[in-house]
């Protein structure tokens, strides 16, 4: 930062506090970043890195206060950053419920209802196509290049919501808004998993039909190998439309928070 071509090492210390703060808040609840599996000098690392490349690529008009002087750290500020950090992070993590609400949906139909596994990033235990979904989801996201996309949204994020400006007063508001969210995701879940729901279900009457036409056929014998069989036909012919939907409703996820804080900082000015 130059001001009068002097360097500002405060407001440029200032401002990648606010960062990491706003970052770190952000990875600490976003799905992949917040599981146990990384390492936690991994994550304060990576954190710190995103805030470096962040803060110059800004400026240093992004980098001041509402009202145009540099910005100075503050508790208010810091609570602030927090916020913003934390309604990417919850907002962000709907897709990964989303992701496991679908593997559920799907492995009871494969009836696979009681397999569980520890999932590394929760660590409780969780259905195995959940876990299925959610690495699947991650693995989309991460070849789908939409790291980047988030990293972009970071930048909109500063210029948006400058470091230190997002009011507290926000903070219920926008909690109001995350809540009734969870149904858009379970709608999502659901279309996900739509297609071998319907392959299921249309075996399971199938069957029930045969077994009333000839009832010396085993029904039960046929159905669970029969809907396993199906179902898993469905799920590797609809990977075909995984990268189209998990980047439609990320891209979407992103810019809902985005309007979400912008709204939160108007409301809170006005």
């Amino acid at each position: 930062m130059v001001v009068g071509d002097t360097t500002d090492w405060n407001s440029m210390a200032a401002a990648l506090a606010l960062a990491l703060v706003r970052v770190s808040a952000m990875i600490a609840l976003a799905p992949f970043f917040a599981s146990q599996a990384i390492a936690a000098r991994t994550k304060a690392v990576f954190s710190l890195a995103i805030c470096v490349l962040l803060v110059p690529t800004v400026g240093f008009a992004a980098a001041k206060g509402a009202g145009g002087a540099p910005i100075e750290v503050s508790f208010t500020g810091l609570l602030g950053e927090v916020a913003v950090g934390a309604i990417y992070g919850l907002t962000l993590s709907l897709f990964n419920e989303m992701l496991l609400l679908a593997g559920q949906i799907v492995g009871l139909q494969f009836s696979f209802s009681l397999v569980n596994l520890l999932d590394p990033a929760s660590e409780i235990q969780t259905p195995l196509m959940g876990d299925l979904f959610q690495l699947m989801g991650t693995l989309v996201l991460i070849t789908a290049g939409l790291d980047r996309v988030l990293l972009a949204s970071m930048v909109r994020s500063l210029r948006a919501v400058p470091l230190g400006s997002f009011p507290l007063a926000a903070v219920s508001a926008s909690a109001h808004v995350l809540v009734p969210m969870l149904s858009g995701s379970f709608f999502a879940a659901l279309e996900l998993a739509a297609p071998v729901l319907a392959a299921t279900i249309l075996v399971e009457i199938s069957v029930a039909l045969l077994g009333k036409l000839s009832p010396q056929l085993p029904v039960i014998s046929l159905t669970v190998p029969l809907k396993t069989l199906t179902g898993f036909v469905l799920l590797i012919g609809s990977l075909a439309v995984w990268p189209r939907f998990i980047e439609t409703r990320f891209s979407g996820l992103l810019d809902l928070a985005e309007r979400l804080i912008s709204q939160s900082v108007q409301g809170g000015r006005s």
